[in-house]
């Protein structure tokens, strides 16, 4: 997998002070998307071990609220075999810090497992391990500098423990419009 950009001290994409991870690859290709380079999947650098040691390493520290992947598309196939064993590697190596994903999917497309597009073996796992999603793919008609976390009012900030528990999108704290 590759990535476009790490961003440390990000304080746009999710609650509080975070670093954010923007992999390439996206076949959602949104009109008026703010990272269409994202959308290659060769765009960018290699993610490696050396990322993950260094994204990890800016999350402990005590200010930093936790980690948010975007892109690009976190929920593509190739990207969840990648980003899975890196998620584990977070809770386990800096528990308690929160962990948001942006997806150009909806819930009900990432939790239905006839959808081949994006739902994997990896995908429940992946959901498990975040507290915040953002779903939906971004609608320049419905774009708004006024939303809180998203781009367009179409898209939900949901909770995602409470979600996987009662089965259907379950709206964050965080989904104002």
């Amino acid at each position: 997998m590759n990535y476009g950009n790490i961003k440390y001290f990000d304080i746009a994409d999710g609650a509080g002070v975070r670093t954010s991870l923007f992999v390439s690859g996206c076949t959602h290709h949104c009109k008026g998307c703010f990272q269409p380079e994202t959308w290659d999947f060769s765009f960018g650098k290699e993610f490696t071990v050396k990322e993950e040691d260094e994204i990890i390493a800016s999350i402990k520290d005590t200010y930093v609220e936790g980690l948010t992947l975007l892109g690009g598309e976190p929920f593509e196939p190739e990207n969840q075999a990648v980003l899975l064993p890196f998620l584990r590697r977070v809770r386990e190596e800096a528990p308690g810090k929160t962990i948001w994903s942006y997806s150009g999917y909806t819930w009900e497309e990432l939790t239905d497992p006839g959808n081949k597009r994006c739902h994997t073996e990896n995908t429940l796992p992946m959901l498990s391990l975040l507290d915040v999603l953002v779903d939906g793919e971004f609608h320049d008609e419905e774009k708004s500098l006024m939303l809180r976390f998203k781009g367009s009012a179409n898209q939900r900030v949901l909770d995602v423990k409470r979600s996987l528990k009662e089965g259907r999108a379950v709206p964050s704290v965080y989904n104002e419009r």
